[in-house]
């Protein structure tokens, strides 16, 4: 299955620039955008996620594509020894380290800026890899998925999370609606790079969602997978074992 690379910004560059150009742009609006846009639903699907890696009692946890670092404060509930947030974005990390700060957990979440596709840490690093809402935002997602599985322990646990186009009636109709018109319109409204929310539908489309996924996911080598469509099949959540 070729892979269609889907960048924010018509211009050139590559994709990997454009979408760091992209949350550095969106980083001071995209907490609140994302919680309103979702109606709230985006924390109860980190909620979920969490709750089904709470039974490999993670040590070491990866939050890539980390973005302001929810997954990772999610994830805190665990009381690992430690959480790394990786981004490639330096605005989206900067409002993502003032967060831990007022919330304590600086000392237990370091927030680093990195490239999801080369990661910075050593072969079977971490416990547990949690990743929100940015896998399609790779550049070359066999060349991220086989980072991921690089780093992760033998038993570890990896926890995607990504929105999806669901297939029945009336949802399906409802949600292009809103994802296509409405979220946009919103999206420009509230930001000052209304591409970003011409983006988002454009790659949630490309991305390859359920079974399609999760062959991706064996070709680079995980077992154990599993995909659970949450509410009503608008975001996928993936389960992957090494």
């Amino acid at each position: 299955m070729s892979e269609t690379v889907i960048k924010p910004y018509s211009e050139q560059g590559s994709k990997k620039e454009q979408v760091e150009k992209m949350f550095d742009s969106i980083s001071h609006k995209y907490d609140f955008l994302n919680h309103f846009l979702s109606m709230g639903m985006d924390i109860l699907w980190r909620r979920k996620a969490i709750q089904l890696i709470s039974k490999i009692q993670p040590k070491i946890i990866l939050d890539i594509a980390t973005g302001t670092g929810d997954f990772a404060i999610e994830a805190a509930k665990l009381q690992p020894n430690k959480i790394i947030g990786l981004d490639i974005s330096e605005g989206m990390l900067q409002m993502g380290r003032e967060k831990m700060k007022k919330r304590n957990l600086d000392r237990l979440i370091d927030m680093q800026k990195g490239d999801s596709e080369n990661l910075p840490f050593p072969d079977n690093y971490a416990d547990a890899i949690t990743i929100g809402f940015g896998v399609r935002n790779f550049e070359n997602l066999h060349k991220g998925l086989s980072e991921i599985y690089r780093v992760l322990k033998p038993g570890g646990m990896v926890a995607i999370l990504e929105p999806a186009i669901p297939s029945q009636f009336p949802m399906k109709q409802l949600f292009n609606l809103y994802f296509k018109n409405i979220l946009p319109t919103i999206g420009k409204w509230f930001s000052k790079d209304p591409s970003a929310y011409e983006y988002l539908p454009k790659s949630v489309e490309a991305f390859p969602n359920g079974k399609d996924f999760l062959e991706i996911c064996h070709q680079n080598h995980f077992i154990q997978t599993e995909w659970k469509p949450l509410t009503f099949g608008i975001c996928s959540l993936y389960l992957l074992r090494k």
